[in-house]
């Protein structure tokens, strides 16, 4: 039998490269998903201010308005709103989200990234923390419990309801106003929440200490608090700070690749082996280790059960940045991820919307429009889309990104793999009467912390090593007749790399995909 080979095919979504994350793969990519021989969006809510009833009680003032971020309210909304608007909002609804605090200038766009993705669900209330960056400290966690803050857009209300019910979780939990007192990076993210949740209250919380017993007190009081209500739980961090740019983009690439696992003891143990590298001009990985970590344990308990990095940059990609000392940014997001539901019907639709965009696209060089309210259809998906003739393999293009609907994805790659796949002439439309078509409809991708966690049969597979890269779909095991290893190993050469390649230094990454052909 002819073992078929795949290309996947993905757009630049990131400013730099992170080390080694998914959201390293940028640009357009070309990596098989079968094993070859052995080689040698939704526009943003455009009010300006919270719609709520006036909050009671004290409102914290703007400490940074005019600096960080423009005083003027029309400037502020219209440089706001472009941010938001600069890419699509991906698949998935965030339980948390991990976002940078520095200047607009230079974080903004990452944190752009982040909160761009409230707009896929709905939410009253945002619990947003972040570490204490000056005197006098939170001993150890403080809560601003009334009033409201004030942004250049308005006052924000605090959810006092909730605030108080964190209060009364653990005596260590108070609400002591001279910690917030110029603090930014709580405030700094508000403005962003005003533009996209606009109707939403807050929950203000610094922490004076990132110790694990003031992670674990933080944690719980949250997990007592938030079921039932429609919260999102923001992580105020930047990464890296004051290493050289190409030292920053290694630092916060392991960090990143260890929040991406799910797993706060795997990010602590990154922060301390980095730290141990005695990186010069670093002095931490991350400003907000504490609220990170309460974050990730949050969104599990909450579950959250994929963990997406959405945007990567530093200083040095501002025009303002130096790239002898820079600040990392990273904008992540925590959710559950729930299949679309595509019924016979909705796969033979989508069969049948290829077939007709390659009728079209062949003859006429257009792709046809197509007009659905089908939530299902319409849901930002990554997607193959493969071609087969007379049983051999006739070009298989996918994009992994669930950054365009559905029926979107599966019309593009269709074109893209009759048309752009390099082992093979463009089909003619005199062939297309003789070949198949098979739909995968990919999940979101997990990162691996253990080659064991494989289930053959049930996991696609995408491996990174030494600038080289290879994925597989999980149908590829199941007709080799492989089992674990033997897929592995069928990655690595996929990937140009030898046998046991995956063994040490590899990343690797999970996914399923729904499978549906003609």
């Amino acid at each position: 039998m002819k073992i078929p080979i795949f290309t996947t095919r993905q757009h630049n979504f990131l400013s730099r490269k992170a080390g080694p994350t998914l959201a390293a793969l940028v640009a357009l990519i070309l990596t098989a998903c079968a094993p070859p021989s052995p080689p040698p969006a939704q526009v943003p809510p455009t009010v300006a201010s919270p719609a709520a009833s006036s909050p009671t009680g004290r409102i914290r003032p703007s400490a940074i308005a005019g600096s960080w971020y423009p005083a003027d309210p029309q400037e502020l909304a219209g440089m706001i709103d472009e941010m938001l608007g600069a890419e699509p909002a991906v698949d998935g609804a965030p339980i948390a989200l991990l976002v940078p605090h520095a200047g607009y200038v230079y974080s903004g766009l990452v944190a752009a990234a982040g909160f761009r993705q409230l707009t896929r669900g709905e939410y009253d209330v945002a619990v947003i923390i972040a570490s204490d960056h000056q005197m006098p400290l939170s001993a150890p966690i403080s809560v601003w419990a009334e009033g409201g803050f004030e942004t250049p857009l308005g006052v924000v209300p605090v959810d006092a309801d909730l605030a108080r019910a964190l209060i009364q979780a653990d005596p260590r939990i108070t609400f002591d106003p001279a910690a917030h007192d110029g603090e930014h990076p709580i405030e700094i993210e508000l403005p962003f929440l005003q533009r996209v949740c606009p109707r939403c209250r807050i929950v203000p919380i610094l922490m004076g200490s990132d110790d694990e017993t003031t992670v674990q007190v933080l944690s719980d009081a949250l997990l007592q608090s938030l079921p039932g209500r429609r919260a999102v739980v923001v992580a105020s961090s930047d990464l890296s700070h004051y290493p050289r740019r190409e030292d920053a983009i290694r630092v916060d690439g392991a960090i990143l690749a260890a929040i991406e696992t799910g797993d706060p003891a795997q990010v602590r143990q990154t922060v301390a082996a980095m730290m141990a590298r005695n990186v010069p001009g670093l002095v931490t990985c991350a400003c907000g280790e504490g609220p990170i970590l309460v974050a990730m344990r949050v969104a599990a308990g909450l579950g959250a059960d994929t963990v997406s990095v959405l945007r990567y940059a530093n200083s040095a990609d501002s025009p303002y940045g130096d790239p002898s000392q820079v600040v990392g940014y990273g904008a992540v997001m925590f959710w559950r991820y729930t299949p679309p539901d595509l019924t016979p019907a909705r796969q033979q639709a989508l069969l049948e919307l290829a077939r007709r965009t390659l009728e079209e696209h062949l003859e006429k060089g257009t792709i046809p429009s197509y007009e659905t309210d089908d939530p299902h259809l319409l849901r930002p998906s990554g997607a193959f889309v493969t071609l087969r003739k007379d049983g051999e393999l006739r070009g298989c293009i996918g994009h992994l990104r669930a950054d365009s609907p559905l029926y979107r994805t599966v019309q593009e790659m269709a074109v893209a793999a009759a048309t752009e796949d390099p082992r093979f002439p463009p089909l003619t439309r005199e062939e297309l009467g003789a070949v198949t078509i098979e739909i995968s409809v990919l999940s979101p991708f997990r990162r691996l912390t253990d080659p064991s966690q494989v289930e053959v049969g049930t996991h696609g597979l995408l491996i990174l090593k030494d600038g080289r890269q290879g994925l597989l779909l999980p149908q590829v095991a199941v007709e080799e007749g492989w089992d674990r290893e033997a897929f592995l190993d069928g990655l690595c050469r996929k990937a140009g790399l030898a046998d046991g390649c995956w063994r040490e230094g590899a990343t690797l990454y999970a996914f399923t995909a729904l499978v549906f052909g003609e």
